[in-house]
């Protein structure tokens, strides 16, 4: 998969059944019409999709929100390392829940872009567009290594670790295996590209998905 881009399909979910599509139909025909867009970005860990996020949102000017973010904020809190708050969380399912609802709450306000591992599967019934990006595992370990100050194999027992409790405990809570990528609108590899040019596929993808979205 290295140095490709596969689109898997581009659609809008317009089932009226869902709420969130009811919403987008009630704001147009009170203030005309207007975009409101759920995009999501999802990935294993190291593969970039927080720098992603980050960068879509800024242009396309849509709020940010991280439940990666939030897993760390919490396990700072409890003065745990990454790994050991994975473990934690296997033992206290009502932490992934909080995490969870949270996501599901910022993405029913709309012009959002959502990054986490579960983010799409939580916004299925009415994200727009679901990115994954992805790179090897020897190449996220070093940006994890880097990144978070750590020589490279602590990173890399980590990062094995929280895959490990990740696969786990999102099986046994809500039955998804993350590694199913079908969910997935767009699949690109970090590998060899620069950080600037996965920008600007990202953000050229999205734009057009915003634009249709009118």
């Amino acid at each position: 998969m290295e140095g490709k881009i596969l689109f898997k399909r581009i659609h809008l979910r317009n089932d009226p059944k869902h709420s969130f599509v009811n919403y987008k139909e009630e704001c147009t025909s009170l203030f005309g019409e207007i975009i409101v867009v759920v995009i999501t970005i999802s990935g294993p860990h190291g593969a970039g999709k927080s720098t992603y996020a980050k960068a879509i949102a800024k242009e396309l000017s849509l709020r940010y929100v991280s439940s990666g973010q939030q897993f760390r904020r919490l396990a700072k809190e409890e003065g745990l390392s990454l790994e050991d708050f994975s473990n934690v969380c296997e033992q206290d399912e009502d932490i992934d829940r909080k995490i969870d609802q949270l996501t599901i709450k910022e993405a029913k306000k709309g012009n959002v872009i959502l990054e986490g591992q579960l983010a799409a599967w939580m916004t299925r019934d009415f994200s727009d567009f679901n990115i994954y990006v992805t790179a090897t595992f020897e190449t996220r370990v070093n940006r994890i290594a880097e990144r978070d100050d750590k020589d490279y194999a602590e990173a890399r027992q980590e990062t094995t670790s929280r895959k490990k409790s990740e696969v786990q405990r999102f099986k046994e809570l809500y039955n998804i295996d993350i590694e199913n990528l079908d969910i997935y609108d767009m699949i690109l590899s970090t590998e060899r590209l620069s950080r600037e040019v996965c920008i600007n596929i990202l953000v050229a993808a999205c734009k057009e998905i915003k634009e249709n979205s009118k």
